[in-house]
């Protein structure tokens, strides 16, 4: 029987790092028949199926009749035998499917020979016996062999072999499969390829890469028979992956089944050419001249290689694919292409290669790697250097290819002296692919990923351990306001009580007359007296009134002159009436009255006004303000990590950890208030509960820079431009948290990645801003001097000068600094400071109205106790006391407890003979404690100068 020859596929290299098995276990086949045959030939009336594996043939089955319904029942088997030594090991199996052609057999006739045909092909994957399974039963779809190179065939399918495929024992066991895993490597095509590139049939485009292996030699993974396109349409989307198989006869049967190239936005790819103005090019380049694998390769690496895998993926990050094109043998008859040996170290013509960043798989939940990587001319050096690979990898692969590479080696018809031709070919491919700007976009995946991802309900629940559940808090009123409610619900209580003896005296029916109602008032006031009712009421209102004396008005002493008592009874008085009728109107109407006013301090204010006290080094004032934030809402998140901030710098990390735990507790999937925990944790020493705190962000936000970049124990990411490292990026973050120790570290690799181009000036500007903190001043001073080289028209830099210079009491130099950043355009972060010293300074320098001026500004940009304080000193020594007094309330309404502002209000009522008013504020300002000292003997100097102000006089 005559067989058409082109069949089978020719030996390619093993690449995989399989374990191996022992002994030789022999593979079943069985193709038991064939559906839907007249679908492919309507007139077929004989066929037979041959199975091949690997290139080899295993067997063709008898002929057999085909039946009307065009099915024909083969019940054909043969075998072959996997082994670690042969031809088919577990390397060929994961990666090479089994080749089913069914040929049409034409009875022979009177002179003519019986002849033989090819029908369809059709292949099955053997890689479920890798996965646990012994045998295996499948349908696999049957494509029609073309008559001709120029038919056009349909794509789909509509025949079909049934075949079932068995081993007597599993290939790998669980433990072996499960501690593997499945790697596939798809190269897609080459795009914006070179113009030198021709659809010469003589060339073969090849890319290679390799895979690391338990041992020492790594396996390489070739990709052949790239097919060059000319420009047209862009390849469509989705497509199938193909097998490694080469031509085959039926070009559908290279299919891999359910196996797609799906593509997706440049911006959510891993790779290069991912920016906004990389689009424009990318879609260009796909419509035009392009190189087209579209093929999967796939490898199974046992523990050992995975293992091996992730230590070179953690020592070198980039991993090369090399690109070229070689020339097809072209030997006479009957001859062996030989490489001469002279002829092996000459340049590669057309000889590229593509830097694959495989970092990402390192990242705990990632099994995927796709994108598109530029392509450069290949030079050792530059290779070795980044990869740490010392020679190609055509180089080993040069001797099993039967191929003739161009400058590698040389057919012995060529061995002649190259012409003019072929030396002008060589020289202008050495700058082929950077010039044409090719790139590579390929896809590597895994089965399960390297670094196995915590699941959310284990981080959920561990992050509960920490954090144990913590009931609601119960809101609680602060004393002068419980009283005051207590007040109303006395009042509301004697109010029913009297309208009760008012009904029983008078009835319900209200009289209308003024008399009438004159008349029973009197008659109630009388019974009230002669019952003792009235005492009995105004007993039960009395408690009341004397917690509103103690807690609203904190008056707990005797009072030393009958004027005082005079005075104070009467604000009582109108205050007790007052509170009266809210509560008989509330009682009376059935509403609700309107609520008392809130504080004039916001919540921002609030947290301004801790800042402006840290920045003073009053630690105390600024830990009230922060706890005032936190009793006026306990569960503001952004309250509580403020107050841990100040406590992770200021007093300890303890508490620091205590608020931060208090936030997630509110909100478990809060990034920041995890990311706080752990940092926190790190301080504590408690690296476990960090780590959780840590993986529990990046699960939340996988997108997230700071919570990988502060998760990762030593993170290595590839060198950009600055300043966009993922260093540089959450050094702000932890800025605002005073992670000291955070930045510290973040600075150090960022010092790494700057090696080449020097830090930059937000790194000193950083730098300054830590040792600040820690009063460093000469390093301070250092650091920013850098920044101001590198960038002296930065406002931060100089507000950060200004800074130093002002807590070393060099108010001179402060004051330049200060008036340069207020004469930028652009705005410095911390302006409020500024504009805070520079007025302070001005105050110093007794040039008031320029004080004024600038504690306007400073009004106006954001409004403080302080900034207004400000105002109202610059204005009462420029002797505008109107002005001095409405900047000085204002400055008392944001908080009152400023012993400064009322030191000033106390000397203002003296200058306008306002005595009641002098001694009430001079008496908050010596309760306040009022720390300066000159402002205090100025204020005895005034008392003494008109006589009144002090009661102790």
């Amino acid at each position: 029987m005559e067989v058409p020859a082109g069949l089978t596929s020719g030996k390619e290299p093993a690449a995989a790092a399989l374990p191996s098995v022992s002994l030789p276990i022999p593979v079943q086949i069985t193709v038991v028949d064939a559906l839907n045959l007249r679908a492919l030939k309507s007139n077929v009336l004989f066929t037979l199926v041959r199975v091949e594996y690997n290139g080899a043939v295993l067997g063709d089955s008898p002929k057999t009749h085909v039946l009307p319904d065009g099915s024909a029942e083969y019940d054909f088997s043969t075998s072959f035998e996997c082994s670690p030594d042969g031809p088919n090991s577990l390397d060929v199996l994961v990666q090479k499917p089994l080749l089913l052609t069914v040929l049409n057999v034409v009875p022979k006739e009177k002179k003519k020979p019986e002849k033989i045909t090819p029908l369809g092909q059709a292949v099955v994957d053997l890689l479920p016996l890798l996965q646990g399974v012994r045998s295996l039963k499948v349908f696999a779809p049957l494509y029609a062999v073309p008559a001709s190179p120029s038919e056009m065939l349909h794509p789909e399918a509509t025949s079909g072999l049934e075949v079932m495929v068995s081993t007597k024992e599993l290939l790998l066991s669980a433990t072996q499969f499960s501690s593997g895993n499945l790697l596939s490597i798809t190269l897609e095509a080459a795009y914006s390829v070179p113009e030198a590139f021709t659809t010469d049939a003589q060339q073969n485009y090849m890319a290679c890469l390799q895979i690391p292996a338990a041992g020492e030699k790594e396996l390489p993974l070739l990709f052949k028979n790239g097919i060059l396109k000319a420009g047209g349409d862009k390849e469509p989307l989705p497509r199938p992956k193909i097998w490694p198989l080469g031509p085959i006869l039926a070009p559908g049967a290279l299919n891999i089944p359910d196996s797609f190239i799906v593509g997706g936005r440049y911006e959510d790819e891993d790779g290069e050419l991912t920016k906004r103005e990389d689009r424009e090019f990318r879609m260009q380049a796909e419509s035009t001249k392009r190189i087209v694998w579209d093929t999967e390769r796939r490898c199974f690496l046992d523990a050992a290689a995975v293992a091996v895998l992730q230590k070179r993926i953690a020592e070198c990050r980039y991993w090369p694919v090399e690109l070229c094109r070689m020339s097809m043998a072209s030997a006479g008859k009957g001859k062996t292409n030989k490489i001469d040996k002279g002829d092996e170290d000459k340049q590669i013509a057309f000889h590229g290669v593509a830097y694959v960043n495989m970092a990402h798989l390192l990242c705990p939940g990632v099994k995927q790697i796709r994108g598109a990587f530029r392509v450069f001319n290949y030079e050792e050096s530059e290779v070795f250097e980044k990869t740490k690979i010392q020679h190609s990898i055509f180089q080993d692969l040069r001797s099993q290819l039967s191929l003739v590479k161009e400058g590698l080696g040389n057919s012995p018809v060529s061995k002649a002296a190259p012409n003019k031709a072929q030396k002008e070919e060589k020289e202008c491919s050495v700058m082929q692919y950077s010039e044409a700007g090719t790139f590579l976009v390929m896809e590597i995946k895994l089965d399960r990923p390297l670094v196995p991802k915590r699941l959310r309900e284990e981080l959920i629940r561990r992050v509960k351990e920490l954090i144990p559940p913590r009931p609601a808090l119960q809101p609680r009123t602060e004393g002068a306001r419980k009283v005051v409610e207590d007040y109303h619900k006395r009042v509301t209580s004697v109010a029913v009580n009297i309208l009760r003896e008012y009904h029983k005296l008078f009835g319900k029916q209200q009289a209308m007359d003024h008399e009438t109602l004159e008349e029973q008032k009197r008659q109630l006031n009388y019974e009230l007296n002669t019952s003792g009712k009235y005492f009995a009421f105004k007993e039960q209102l009395k408690y009341s009134v004397v917690k509103i004396v103690r807690e609203k008005y904190l008056k707990t002493t005797a009072f030393e002159t009958k004027e005082q008592l005079q005075a104070f009874l009467s604000e009582l008085y109108v205050y007790l009436v007052d509170h009266m009728h809210i509560a008989l109107n509330k009682f009376l109407s059935g509403e609700d009255v309107s609520p008392a006013p809130p504080s004039c301090a916001t919540m921002e204010q609030l947290w301004l006004f801790a800042r402006e006290a840290e920045a003073n080094k009053d630690l105390k004032l600024a830990s009230l303000f922060y706890k005032q934030r936190i009793a006026r809402d306990q569960r503001s998140i952004q309250s509580w990590v403020d107050y841990g901030a100040f406590c992770l710098l200021y007093e300890d990390a303890t508490k620091a950890q205590e608020c931060f735990q208090q936030a997630v507790s509110l909100d478990p999937q809060n990034i920041q208030s995890l990311l706080l925990c752990g940092i926190a944790a790190v301080k504590l020493q408690h690296y476990k509960e960090a780590e959780i705190f840590f993986e529990d962000a990046c699960c939340l936000e996988p997108s997230s820079i700071i919570a990988w970049t502060l998760s990762a124990p030593h993170p290595a990411p590839e060198p950009q431009p600055p300043p966009c490292t993922i260093f540089m990026k959450t050094v702000p973050f932890l800025m605002k948290f005073n992670a000291i120790r955070f930045v510290h570290k973040a600075l150090a690799h960022e010092l790494l990645l700057s090696l080449q181009g020097g830090p930059t000036c937000a790194y000193y500007l950083a730098l300054a801003w830590t040792y600040m903190l820690q009063e460093d001043f000469p390093r301070c001073e250092e650091c920013l001097c850098e920044a101001i080289r590198i960038d002296p028209v930065n406002p931060n830099v100089w507000a950060q000068k200004g800074h130093l210079c002002y807590l070393q009491k060099d108010l001179v130099n402060a004051k330049d600094c200060y008036e340069r950043v207020i004469s930028f355009v652009e705005d410095a972060v911390d302006l409020h400071f500024v504009y805070l010293r520079l007025g302070s300074i001005y105050l110093e320098e007794k040039e008031y109205g320029r004080a004024k001026q600038i504690y306007l500004l400073a009004c106006d940009n954001s409004a403080s106790c302080l900034t207004w304080l400000g105002v109202g000193i610059a204005c009462y020594r420029l002797e505008e006391m109107l002005e001095a007094e409405d900047a000085l309330s204002e400055a008392n309404a944001l908080n009152n407890t400023n012993a400064e502002v009322w030191g000033y209000l106390a000397l203002i009522c003296l200058q306008g003979g306002r005595q009641l008013e002098a001694e009430q504020c001079y008496k908050y300002t010596v309760k306040l404690g009022l720390q300066n000292e000159a402002l205090l003997r100025e204020i005895r100097a005034a008392q003494h100068h008109f006589g009144f102000g002090d009661p102790s006089l």
